[in-house]
């Protein structure tokens, strides 16, 4: 934003706004604002100095002093753009998230600058969480995940609202049902994350016992169990597991996290051609199941069968094409066929996205996220990198 009218005939003017913008466009915000404050007082009628001196102050987190430079730049010229969303971010610095709303809706909903509507995007969470419009706060977190899918912080301000609206709502439900078949299968959830997996199992058990064929909680003891054995190894552990998988297919034959497990289970134990079958029906029920597409790949690879291989991590990467894996497999399977060029290209972008950490993250969560709406049960055991060359 810059001064774009001056007083042809006052040279001091004219040195000042020069020098004020040379700081400005090298970061010396200070300087700046000393050389624009000097010529607010020497031309007050030009909006655009005003304006300038706004965005200073905002840089310079002396919000209320922007504030009252954007009402005055406002004021001589309403037409002058983004200032609206300028003033909807710093009132919102200052806590002011009533006042801030108009503006941040505004910016966040209209604006055609993208970094713009993320600002406003960010603003408006604090201000919608500040206001306790909780719901508003998640259907902005919603829309801001969707416009910047791999943006760091926007993950982190989104996920944080998440998990205060998943809070409160366990609060209400606790509150309201502290007894009910919901509260018991939250609880078993809830011990899950902490790890407490006996605590967990007998949660869900008292689901069962109340409503014996419920969708989602054998796969959920599996679950339980599948992880107590990846910390203690003991195989009846991941036997359990498999009574449990086996056992929700009994009750949802459709759901196809279990199918998955399943089939990973005999992949571990090298059972490849029980897990190639299993694999196979899975991704014939369930073709958009990303992870459950790279799972098949990797036993036809074991099982020299690499051809049929690489249509299956062709269709996993058009899915999801941050999964590492995924490229991994295909560069080793291009290698095997003798395709140079299409290991080379494969193997390029395994290397850029395991370099990248904050993809992985990303790629974890669109995993959770991808499997929750396919199978409506939660994540699943991810694909891993295994130790062959790729």
């Amino acid at each position: 934003m810059g001064v774009w009218a001056q007083s042809g005939d006052d040279n001091a003017a004219a040195k000042l706004s020069e020098a004020g913008q040379q700081a400005l466009a090298a970061g010396k915000y200070a300087e700046a604002q000393s050389n624009f404050e000097q010529l607010a007082k020497l031309e007050p009628g030009i909006a655009e100095v005003h304006a300038t001196l706004a965005v200073i102050y905002f840089q310079q987190r002396e919000y209320d002093s922007a504030v009252r430079a954007i009402r005055t730049a406002q004021k001589l010229k309403p037409a002058l753009p983004k200032l609206d969303s300028l003033l909807g971010m710093a009132l919102a610095e200052e806590g002011q998230f009533k006042e801030a709303l108009p503006s941040l809706e505004k910016g966040f909903k209209q604006s055609a600058d993208t970094e713009v509507r993320r600002m406003c995007g960010l603003q408006l969470l604090r201000a919608y969480s500040g206001l306790q419009r909780d719901a508003d706060a998640v259907t902005t977190a919603l829309t801001l995940n969707k416009y910047y899918p791999d943006d760091p912080e926007v993950l982190y301000h989104t996920g944080r609202v998440f998990g205060n609206y998943t809070y409160l709502v366990m609060e209400k439900l606790h509150d309201q049902a502290a007894g009910s078949i919901w509260m018991m299968q939250a609880q078993g959830e809830a011990y899950e994350s902490q790890k407490d997996y006996d605590s967990a199992i007998t949660a869900f058990q008292r689901v069962l016992s109340v409503e014996p064929r419920r969708p989602g909680i054998h796969y959920r003891i599996g679950r339980v169990y599948l992880r107590r054995f990846q910390d203690s190894h003991e195989a009846k552990d991941r036997e359990a597991a498999v009574e449990q998988f086996e056992a929700e297919l009994g009750v949802d034959k459709t759901n196809g996290n279990a199918a998955y497990e399943l089939a990973q289970i005999d992949y571990d134990l090298a059972n490849l051609e029980q897990a190639r079958q299993k694999f196979e029906a899975l991704v014939e029920y369930h073709p958009e199941f990303e992870q459950a597409q790279v799972g098949l790949a990797g036993v036809l690879i074991e099982s020299q069968k690499v051809d049929l291989a690489i249509p299956h991590l062709t269709r996993a990467i058009e899915l999801d094409p941050s999964d590492e894996v995924a490229w991994y497999r295909l560069a080793r399977a291009y290698r095997l066929t003798g395709n140079a060029e299409g290991h080379r290209k494969a193997l390029a972008e395994y290397q850029r996205l395991h370099a990248d950490k904050s993809s992985q993250q990303v790629r974890r969560t669109r995993q959770e996220v991808k499997s929750a709406i396919v199978n409506g049960t939660g994540d699943v055991t991810p694909q891993e990198l295994g130790s062959a060359a790729p």
